[in-house]
């Protein structure tokens, strides 16, 4: 990471206040980073501040995307995970990556969206046939599915 930034993030978790004009220099890989550090460090609510200024100064970043989409996950906000990940797939177009595929399916899972979260694993699919990751994520999903009281008396 780089020192300044490491600097910066430190006294950002002392006071708790995070200067726009400071971290606006630091490169969307440097946000990442400050996002994962703060992470390790365990402050998740502070993490989550300095995704938002990266997404405000990078908002078409797909490091920040991705680090705050996944940030988003582990914070079990699914609305913004799902809004997140739909913005990288915009960003990266025809280069969607296979995770990206799982992580919207599974936010979309996670937000009882199951027709959703298929959906994606189709279309994750249909880019990455013989993908391992996409296909447990298709078994995981139809295994919680059908474990459901509601599916069973709709089979």
């Amino acid at each position: 990471m780089h020192p300044e930034l490491q600097q910066t993030l430190s006294q950002f978790a002392h006071v708790q206040s995070l200067d726009i004009k400071k971290v606006s220099r630091f490169s969307p890989a440097d946000f990442r980073h400050g996002i994962q550090w703060l992470l390790a460090e365990d402050n998740p609510d502070l993490a989550q501040v300095l995704a938002e200024a990266g997404l405000g100064i990078y908002p078409q970043s797909e490091d920040i995307l991705a680090i705050a989409g996944l940030l988003a996950m582990t914070r079990e906000d699914w609305t913004l995970a799902i809004e997140l990940l739909h913005d990288l797939c915009e960003v990266q177009q025809d280069l969607v990556q296979p995770m990206t595929y799982q992580m919207l399916a599974r936010a979309y899972g996670s937000n009882l969206d199951v027709a959703e979260a298929r959906q994606v694993l189709i279309q994750g699919l249909q880019a990455f046939p013989q993908d391992p990751m996409l296909l447990a994520e298709q078994a995981t999903l139809e295994s919680a599915t059908n474990a459901l009281p509601a599916a069973k008396l709709c089979s």
